[in-house]
């Protein structure tokens, strides 16, 4: 006997064994145990999700010998017969093929006639999106009130595209698509029956390849157990499917952790020597960090059977949940960016590289999510320095009032200063017209301009510079920027200095507020210069004209 593929072999024969749609059969089993049948059904949805195979069940169960109703006996001649593709009362067609009028209206004549075997003829129509608009006006007439042994079954993946003279003479069942878990479950109870062994992340792996589709997933199983030589190993599949190893992954992870830039690219290296695929890779990576993030604010979502369990906690507990909501981003939009890249290759170093850049500082984690506020008061450091080198990304701040939230600016944090070094150290801070007249000497644009405008001084002296940042602007804390400024600054004074930025509210008045008031100045000088002028008021009187003051800019 000639091998009979899996998709077909285990395609299901009746309502019970049908996986998911669970909506759609118990409509129906219902319909059918009550004898409310309707004449015309529309299936939609994706490829491989079961309209075909519901439409032979639902003609099986009208034409069984044993009576219509929700369990056909499948052991009848009909039922043989239907699920041979043999019934003579049953007409699939295929309406990418036979799209024109003539064809529809010839099938149409002869569904005057009487079922030659069944109780009812039956019409399975696939595709029919694809029937022209003659083709569609032609079975209008038939479809709405056709004789009463015959049942049109219309299947389609785009509804969009059939009338809505159609769509309201049919019922309408949109079919879901299988989930990962669904798919994986039923691969392995069919490689269970055909006595094949299998590795569970392979068959997830083979589940999300499939994209919801149960025949895709079933087609892949066979390509898998004939390149397993009748084994699904894991190592095989993601071989066969191009799938990049979740071991790459880790790998990257750790070496992120630990700030070796140059093992991530070794990492990078060795999945171009395989020819893997740097998209799926960073598809691959964002699902990942998805999978990080649950297991920190949602732990117990973890499935306890998956694979990668252990070391993904590891992780998520080696991880702040900003960083990885930040790292999320950068995958994603560096998987957007890659065709734009000189070469995937390239892209994906870069993607890389700015995870290393973005990276935390290190001893900046909080292990078990976000600290308290006695913690964040008690471990944090009052100033830390900034450094050229090295990146780290600003805390969040604490919701403790009595703690002052201070911007790490260092990959290794400096030590804290001690209360008496700090105090002694401490000069009376200068003037606040000093900063705005240092700041307006500096040659510097940008967001280091930006920084130092929305920032007051607090103190300087000879090694180092403190200034005081508002938390709504902790947005302008970027590493260049601090870097840039922190250069300026020492080229200024003509000495090293350190740039130290703690987060707390302004007491002062900063550039930037005191720019804003000079602009609102202007502005409301303008306004007034506008409504005294003689004309303007004379008009406005003349025609009971409003004056838009948004229209006015000042010169």
């Amino acid at each position: 006997m000639s091998y009979q593929v899996l998709a077909r072999k285990w395609r299901p024969r009746t309502f019970a064994s049908l996986v998911g749609q669970e909506h759609v059969v118990r409509a129906l089993t219902h319909a059918l145990t009550e004898q409310r049948l309707h004449h015309a059904y529309l299936f939609t949805g994706t490829r491989g999700v079961g309209k075909t195979t519901l439409a032979r069940i639902l003609a099986k169960a009208l034409n069984c010998e044993a009576g219509v109703s929700a369990t056909p006996c499948g052991t009848c001649s009909a039922c043989l017969e239907i699920d041979s593709g043999r019934f003579v009362d049953l007409l699939e067609v295929d309406a990418a093929t036979n799209t024109k009028v003539d064809e529809m209206r010839q099938l149409l004549e002869n569904a005057v006639y009487a079922p030659t075997r069944g109780r009812f003829k039956v019409y399975v129509i696939d595709e029919v999106h694809m029937l022209s608009n003659s083709a569609f006006n032609a079975m209008l007439k038939t479809l709405e009130e056709p004789p009463e042994h015959v049942k049109f079954i219309l299947a389609t993946t785009d509804p969009q595209k059939i009338p809505v003279t159609v769509l309201s003479r049919c019922l309408q069942f949109n079919l879901k698509q299988m989930t990962q878990p669904l798919i994986a479950g039923h691969l392995k109870h069919i490689l269970e029956v055909e006595a094949i062994s299998a590795e569970l992340a392979a068959l997830q792996l083979l589940a999300r390849s499939a994209s919801g589709s149960m025949r895709d997933a079933l087609s892949l199983l066979d390509q898998a157990i004939a390149h397993g030589a009748g084994k699904v190993e894991e190592a095989q599949v993601r071989e066969m499917l191009g799938a990049v190893d979740l071991d790459h992954l880790f790998s990257i992870l750790d070496a992120l952790l630990a700030g070796d830039a140059a093992a991530m690219l070794q990492v990078a290296d060795e999945m171009a020597a395989r020819s893997l695929s740097f998209d799926a890779a960073l598809q691959e990576m964002a699902s990942l960090f998805t999978r990080l993030q649950v297991a920190q604010l949602a732990p117990t979502a973890i499935a306890d059977d998956l694979p990668e369990r252990q070391r993904m906690q590891a992780l998520a507990a080696a991880l702040d949940p900003e960083f990885v909501q930040l790292a999320y981003q950068i995958a994603v939009h560096g998987r957007q960016e890659l065709p734009l890249a000189p070469d995937e290759l390239a892209g994906f170093i870069m993607t890389l590289l700015r995870l290393h850049a973005f990276r935390p500082a290190a001893g900046d984690h909080r292990p078990g999510g976000r600290a308290t506020p006695a913690e964040a008061s008690a471990d944090r450091p009052a100033v830390a320095p900034a450094s050229p080198s090295g990146s780290a990304l600003a805390p969040a701040a604490s919701h403790a009032s009595a703690a002052v939230p201070v911007v790490e600016l260092k990959a290794v944090p400096a030590e804290p200063l001690p209360a008496a070094a700090r105090a002694a150290s401490v000069q009376p801070a200068p003037a606040a017209a000093d900063w705005h007249d240092i700041l307006a000497t500096l040659r510097i644009s940008g967001m280091a301009r930006e920084l130092g405008q929305h920032c007051e001084l607090r103190e300087l002296t000879g090694e180092r510079i403190l200034l005081r940042l508002s938390p709504t602007h902790r947005h302008l804390l970027m590493k260049p920027a601090q870097d840039k400024l922190q250069q300026v600054l020492s080229e200024h004074f003509g000495r090293p200095l350190k740039l130290l930025v703690e987060l707390e509210a302004i007491s002062g008045d900063t550039p930037a507020a005191a720019a804003e008031r000079g602009r609102r100045d202007r502005q409301e000088r303008a306004i007034a210069a506008v409504e005294q002028d003689g004309f303007v008021r004379e008009v406005i009187e003349m025609f009971d004209a409003t004056l838009i003051e948004s229209s006015i800019k000042p010169h």
